[in-house]
């Protein structure tokens, strides 16, 4: 494979990080283009498990170079304790790339972050708390916006801290008085501590991906997140703060799409969703605690536990299409093995009316009934199968529902959580 990308199609955790880990032996470069620390992937790597969130899925290789590119928003504080989880248990980082056009959080972010999520009240988004949609807002924004090009040259980051700060305070305490002030200076002697050490990692990373384009390099780029909670297609409000589809990779590198060579979706077996917001298939009752136990469905970051459903066809098959992708890596089919039968979300029943496409407002989506396509489950134990005509004759069926209704192929499935517990198509 020449130039990749690994594309969540869902509300995220579609452990995307295994078709990553697969996928990197392949390439010479991994490329992380959106999000922030409040994105994980858990990674089994040599028999070990690694949580991954600012991190490229590259770091665990030798030889692989790991690019964080613009798109992203970086805490150096979370960044530094993550290089040094890895350290500590003998990984050696041996090439990794931060574009100086990345933006920085900063602890108002997380302030400003929390004070916003308190004043909403129930109607809370449901956010981190990591400040990254308030880092986003300011990069939006311009004027309080700090780079990582600025992060690493001392006298602009204590003239852009000075700048910033005491705008930020005013902010702050007229969301929340009980909030204290920030000192510029106390924030400039921590951050500065972080920029000496990121420094030597700091370059203008869409110049180096274009290099490598030219020199015919294999470029795997790692989404996060997913695509329903993408800022501009997504379940908005309920969504992250950057273009977690595919259409985030060219913004987000500075690569154009038209590079991409191929794309893959990666979805679960079933659907799940962290935080607010309406997910239609969403089961409260024992099978959606079943899928939650046998799927070990808690944040990779936050440990909180994920919302649990059937597999939403019209939801996946819409985040295929803004994607743009041309296949399928279905994941944690294991999960639903012990069930007497399964089902999948074929349309919706919204206002009296069925329908196959996905609402564009959240307040449409919450009114959906899903419109459900059973089928018999398996009842086996398919972990230790490895191809596909191994798999029991309902396993394969639900597979060949899936492709269906999303429009794609599936390539990939996985069967377990290890890298060799996986079919390929």
């Amino acid at each position: 494979m020449a130039v990749t990308a690994v594309v969540g199609l869902q509300w995220g955790d579609e452990a995307k990080g295994k078709i990553v880990d697969l996928l990197t032996d392949q390439h010479e470069i991994v490329v992380r283009y959106l999000g922030g620390n409040n994105a994980g992937h858990t990674v089994m790597f040599q028999g070990q498990t690694y949580k991954l969130s600012l991190l490229p899925a590259g770091v665990l290789r030798p030889g692989v170079t790991s690019v964080i590119s613009n798109g992203v928003v970086i805490n150096p504080k979370a960044l530094l304790q993550e290089i040094e989880s890895i350290r500590s248990r003998d990984v050696v980082i041996h090439r990794l790339l931060i574009s100086d056009r990345a933006h920085i959080i900063f602890p108002y972010h997380m302030a400003e972050e929390a004070a916003l999520e308190k004043g909403r009240g129930d109607q809370a988004i449901g956010t981190t708390m990591r400040g990254i949609g308030t880092c986003y807002r300011d990069k939006a924004g311009r004027t309080h916006a700090i780079r990582m090009g600025e992060l690493v040259r001392p006298e602009l980051l204590r003239q852009r801290l000075h700048e910033v700060v005491p705008q930020k305070n005013l902010v702050l305490h007229a969301l929340d008085p009980e909030c204290p002030p920030f000192d510029a200076d106390a924030i400039l002697s921590e951050y500065s501590g972080y920029a000496d050490q990121l420094r030597p990692h700091v370059i203008d990373t869409s110049a180096y991906l274009h290099r490598a384009l030219a020199d015919r390099k294999s470029i795997l780029f790692e989404g996060a997140q997913g695509s329903l909670l993408d800022i501009d297609h997504g379940t908005f409000p309920y969504v992250t703060s950057s273009n977690s589809s595919g259409c985030g990779i060219h913004p987000g590198s500075g690569v154009p799409e038209r590079a991409i060579e191929k794309m893959i979706g990666v979805v679960k077996a079933y659907t799940t969703r962290v935080g607010g917001g309406p997910c239609p298939t969403e089961l409260l009752d024992d099978i959606g605690q079943h899928i939650r136990d046998e799927g070990r469905e808690y944040g990779t970051v936050t440990g909180r536990p994920r919302r649990c459903g059937w597999f939403d066809a019209v939801a996946t098959s819409y985040g295929a299409r803004i994607s743009g992708v041309d296949c399928l890596a279905v994941m944690l089919l294991d999960v639903l093995s012990k069930l007497d039968e399964v089902k999948v979300c074929e349309a919706y029943e919204i206002g009296g009316e069925r329908t196959t496409d996905f609402p564009s407002h959240a307040v449409d989506l919450a009114r959906a009934t899903p419109v459900y396509r059973t089928l018999p489950g398996w009842k086996k134990d398919i972990q230790g199968v490895r191809k596909l005509k191994d798999l029991p004759t309902a396993a394969r069926a639900y597979l060949d529902a899936i492709a269906e209704l999303v429009d794609r192929r599936v390539e990939i499935v996985s069967v377990g959580p290890d890298r060799d517990q996986t079919v390929i198509v």
